[in-house]
């Protein structure tokens, strides 16, 4: 990659870069207000080397925006919390909202490289590892990010001749840090690994720009990569939706229309059975938090199918500080403005807790597909949230998917219960009535679902529950299973 420097004309001396950096300066100022208009979000990740200069040319970009349109993050090693997140969780985080700016101080790269130097990460890890981050940065090209990558290049020479000039005085001395004192040390090999990684995350769609580290002419190719990449995003249209065909290992789902809900269970053999689950789901929690096994669990279903009281029973048996119940309801203006697996990343939990989440991120091919509130853009959400859920699974969590399964007819039962009955009638809402006279398409939405994101990692579980006692028994069972199969996967 290094080879691959970008290189100015050989004409126009030192006057001739400072006129065109400062008419730079004045077109990155207009295009702010052009982005912001554009609802435009825009990523920039300045990687390199320690004394390349980076800090100062992120201050001098800066200058040329409004503050109330960009953030700026720093990136350190990971803190106690965040180590006990995935891995592109703390950068997920920082994304912008539309119209925004948000600029990275090294970032995904810088770490993964120091991962790869200090051995905790290589073969199987550290191919899954670029693979995180090329569907990262696909996914938010996709969803209609600019994400810009540059990395200042300067030889160990340069590098030396600026240690020791930071060094040679107290005033400077501390922005040399122990990683850069490593990096310098072990210069050719800290390069062998940036070129590899660099050659395999550089993609048609988030190009590496790799800039010449010189006092001279950095200022000037970064503002004209800058530029021209914010032209050519604010002249082109939306993504279109052109999904690639990826293979998952997915699981043969039956039709819901296959599935019979004669199912149901005597009270007397419900609350011994209920009592056995939620005792050995208690004790199940206490061992997954001391292995440090995240665990992540997602309700859909038809509206009074009995989410409710479902996770209800399950969340009893569990220790309240271990847990949380995440209620999705329709994305506020901030998450309306972010990537939409923005909002569900903020929710994934720490090793060794557990996340239930009260519908999910399959809104997206259910409710945002019907209502047409996404346009094309539900048919890629799969490979989508097969990539999502592979992250999530590769880190180690245990991620369940329940679809809880009635008829109309049951449907329509409840339904006139709630509205009948005082103390029930804030569960009913027009909305979903209105829901379901569009059942048929539902049906179609949920049965495509099912069968496109029901892999051995993340599988898809059809609860029948025209009898709750028996549907949440049912739960309970899969989820103790799925928690000893995992104890005993840690063990082996």
């Amino acid at each position: 990659m290094f080879e691959k420097m970008v290189s100015l004309p050989s004409e126009g001396g030192k006057s001739a870069i400072k006129a065109e950096i400062s008419t730079l300066k004045a077109k990155l100022t207009v295009q702010q207000q052009q982005i912001k208009q554009a609802k435009l979000p825009v990523v920039v990740l300045l990687e390199g080397w320690g004394a390349a200069g980076k800090g100062s040319l992120l201050s001098d970009i800066i200058l040329n925006i409004d503050p109330r349109s960009f953030n700026v993050f720093s990136i350190n090693p990971p803190t106690d919390e965040e180590s006990r997140r995935p891995f592109l969780w703390r950068y997920v985080q920082k994304i912008p909202e539309a119209g925004q700016f948000v600029f990275f101080d090294s970032g995904w790269y810088g770490e993964t490289v120091q991962n790869r130097m200090d051995g905790a990460l290589s073969g199987k890890a550290y191919r899954r590892r670029i693979q995180s981050i090329n569907n990262f940065e696909r996914q938010l090209s996709d969803n209609g990010y600019l994400v810009v990558k540059f990395f200042l290049h300067i030889p160990k020479k340069v590098q030396d001749e600026r240690f020791e000039k930071l060094l040679s005085s107290k005033n400077t001395e501390w922005r040399i840090s122990k990683a850069d004192k490593r990096e310098n040390r072990h210069y050719g090999e800290y390069a062998a690994a940036w070129d590899e990684l660099m050659d395999r995350t550089d993609t048609p769609a988030v190009p590496w720009h790799v800039i010449d580290g010189g006092e001279r002419v950095k200022w000037l190719q970064v503002y004209r990569v800058l530029t021209r990449a914010i032209d050519a995003a604010l002249s082109s249209p939306r993504p279109a939706c052109a999904p690639e065909e990826e293979a998952f290992p997915l699981l043969e789902m039956p039709l819901l229309k296959d599935v019979s809900l004669r199912r149901e269970v005597a009270e007397d053999e419900y609350r011994a059975r209920l009592k056995e689950a939620q005792s050995k789901l208690g004790d199940l929690h206490n061992r997954i938090y001391r292995r440090k096994i995240p665990v992540i669990l997602a309700y859909e279903g038809w509206d009074a199918a009995g989410k409710g009281g479902n996770i209800k029973r399950l969340a009893a048996a569990l220790d309240p500080r271990g847990y949380e119940v995440v209620p999705i309801a329709s994305p506020d203006k901030h998450e309306l403005s972010r990537h939409y697996l923005w909002r569900f990343w903020n929710h994934i939990p720490k090793t060794g807790h557990i996340a239930i989440f009260d519908r999910s991120w399959y809104g997206r091919v259910m409710v945002e597909r019907i209502e047409g509130l996404c346009g094309d853009a539900w048919k890629r959400a799969y490979r989508e949230m097969n990539e999502f859920e592979k992250e999530l699974s590769d880190w180690g969590a245990v991620i369940l998917k329940f679809w809880l399964h009635i008829d109309k007819d049951t449907q329509l039962e409840r339904f006139q219960d709630r509205q009948n009955t005082p103390e029930k009638r804030w569960k009913i809402t027009d909305e979903d009535w209105r829901n379901r006279e569009k059942w048929d398409q539902y049906e179609v939405a949920v049965n495509e679902m099912l069968q496109k994101t029901s892999t051995e990692y993340a599988p898809w579980y059809i609860i029948e529950s025209t009898d709750k006692k028996y549907a949440r028994l049912k739960v309970l069972e899969i989820v103790t299973g799925a928690l000893e199969k995992a104890l005993e996967e840690k063990e082996d």
